[in-house]
């Protein structure tokens, strides 16, 4: 996520008289990137993310490339089309930027002149300037929803990430994590789309983990494969609450038995249920001497 070119947009884009829908997959794309301007999120994603339609959010698109605010280029995987790399130009939104603000300082100034018949210099001292709660506006340009106090620390940047709750981007990397070993082990093209990727977060934030996960998608693909119980490889039956934890069980359990092949398993079930219905017999013999 990059802080600067998420402010450069909303300094930059926003004034510049561009349609709220384009500003708002800007923005979304600023903050998919990194401080070169570079990500490669998926168009169902930033349409689910901003709320319109997939084909909104292309032509959308297709209008910022012609307007130079940004290029893609297709990807491809094998056979198969993933999402567009988007290269944001960083210049043009820096400048825009820039532009945006100078008019800001500019509108400013003549403001203060205009109001200078009523300005007494005596009283000011410019040793004091930094008490007065005075604010000089960095790259936000006149959002007002910036907090216009002095902050004496010169360290601190002027926007701060606000904290994702259960630490949203983390859990969101290790659910594509999942994902792609399903859609690997299976074959299948499971897309991040809500249906697939909910349970698998919900999952996550229920504590379970990313290997854990992955056994079952192992431990379900040996104990389906070739019947017609195959069709719910899918995140849906997976891990939902009610199935998760007793596939994670046996799967544990296979695991520990080195993943034995399917037709292995009735014997091996067998030989365990032998161990523990064996019970051995009592010694009913007479001790020596003893009489009955």
């Amino acid at each position: 996520m990059s802080v600067k070119l998420s402010a450069f947009v909303w300094d930059g884009c926003a004034s510049s008289g561009m349609k709220i829908t384009m500003v708002a997959i800007m923005a979304r794309l600023a903050d998919f990137s990194s401080d070169e301007g570079v990500c490669w999120p998926s168009v169902a994603t930033i349409a689910r993310q901003i709320g319109a339609g997939p084909s909104t959010v292309r032509t959308s698109i297709r209008k910022l490339e012609s307007e130079g605010w940004l290029t893609s280029t297709s990807r491809r995987k094998g056979n198969r089309n993933n999402s567009n790399m988007y290269q944001l130009n960083v210049k043009k939104l820096r400048e825009s930027a820039a532009a945006h603000l100078s008019e800001s300082e500019a509108s400013e100034s003549d403001t203060s002149k205009s109001d200078a018949p009523n300005f007494d210099a005596s009283n000011f001292h410019p040793s004091e300037s930094g008490k007065n709660n005075s604010f000089d506006p960095p790259e936000s340009g006149d959002d007002p929803s910036v907090n216009s106090k002095h902050d004496p620390s010169d360290k601190k940047p002027f926007c701060q990430v606000a904290p994702q709750p259960d630490d949203e981007w983390s859990v969101v990397n290790r659910s594509r994590q999942v994902l792609r070993h399903l859609n690997k082990v299976t074959g299948a093209k499971h897309t991040e789309a809500q249906s697939s990727m909910g349970h698998i977060k919900s999952r996550l934030k229920d504590k379970f983990t990313v290997g854990e996960l992955c056994l079952v998608v192992d431990y379900k693909h040996a104990h389906w494969e070739g019947t017609e119980e195959y069709q719910y490889m899918r995140p849906k039956t997976l891990f939902i609450p009610g199935n998760l934890p007793g596939y994670l069980q046996s799967a544990t359990k296979w695991d520990k038995a080195g993943r034995p092949p399917r037709y292995e398993w009735s014997a091996l079930k067998r030989n365990m249920q032998r161990d523990i219905t064996v019970i051995p017999q009592p010694d009913s013999s007479v001790p020596h001497g003893f009489r009955g």
